[in-house]
């Protein structure tokens, strides 16, 4: 997948911002560093995350911290790819019945679960009803368990403040034990130990949070994908005309997507024109 420029620039701009304000306001950079208050707020939703799901769910909520500056591969703008697909299994299946549609569908298609699960039900002479059921289940499946690891984010992003609080809770216990009649370190120690609650609110705000919102997001467009296909292969279990597929599945695309059959027709006989 291609990186998302947005996401890089947004990420680059918010850290630049904090770290802007650091360095107009102090020289004493060191100060803004804490291993300990790193550890609390890193360690601690990690480890409340892997007491309250699964370890596969948390290790792919880990992962989609990283997919978060990737591009999303289903989108609004590139469901006409899926149109025009499903127009050329209808002619296809106009052909050669639906027993074709299995030869004619490419490896890449194929690769995919959920096409290939459609696939199965189209050949199978379900009536077009219970294809939509199935095909309908099937969706509402993926984004569900999909959606997973985006609740873990948003967990972790609710933790992450609290065990900031712990951090300097913890930072100003050991200040306040370290000394007797020297009140000379309070002012620097307070502000070591308000290092945890800075991390807490920037791991949530900047990392978790944004995570979580690229995750729903990415799955939201696959469900809305995957609602496309379904009502593509209900129609073609239902023996509809291109035309017909073609003027339903528009309706899912922008007004300056829609695909145009006869506008195909015309720039292939162009093309051929010209090469002739």
């Amino acid at each position: 997948m291609k990186f998302s420029l947005a996401s890089i620039i947004g990420a680059a701009f918010g850290f630049a911002l904090i770290i802007g304000a650091v360095m107009m306001g102090t020289k004493n950079y060191l100060a803004f560093c804490s291993l300990e208050g790193l550890m609390i707020v890193v360690g601690g939703p990690l480890a409340v995350a892997f007491m309250s799901f699964q370890a596969n769910n948390v290790l792919e909520a880990l992962r989609g911290i990283g997919l978060m500056f990737r591009q999303p591969q289903a989108t609004h703008e590139n469901l006409h790819k899926e149109l025009v697909k499903i127009i050329d299994w209808a002619r296809t299946i106009k052909t050669g019945g639906l027993r074709s549609l299995e030869a004619k569908a490419v490896p890449s298609d194929l690769s995919d679960p959920f096409i290939r699960y459609g696939i199965a039900m189209v050949v199978s002479n379900y009536k077009p009803e219970e294809v939509r059921m199935m095909m309908d289940t099937a969706a509402e499946g993926y984004y569900e368990r999909d959606t997973i690891p985006a609740r873990v984010l948003m967990a972790m992003a609710g933790h992450a403040p609290a065990f900031g609080m712990v951090g300097t809770l913890v930072g100003m216990i050991i200040m306040l034990g370290a000394f007797k009649d020297d009140m000379s370190g309070v002012g620097s120690g307070l502000s070591i130990s308000l290092l945890a609650t800075l991390y807490g609110v920037v791991t949530a705000r900047m990392i978790y949070m944004p995570a979580a919102s690229r995750i729903t997001q990415k799955q939201e467009s696959l469900r809305f994908r995957n609602h496309l296909i379904t009502e593509g292969l209900v129609m073609l279990v239902a023996n509809e005309t291109p035309r017909h597929i073609q003027d339903r599945l528009n309706s899912f695309l922008r007004p300056e997507s829609h695909h145009d059959i006869d506008a195909e027709r015309l720039e292939a006989a162009s093309q051929r024109k010209g090469a002739a």
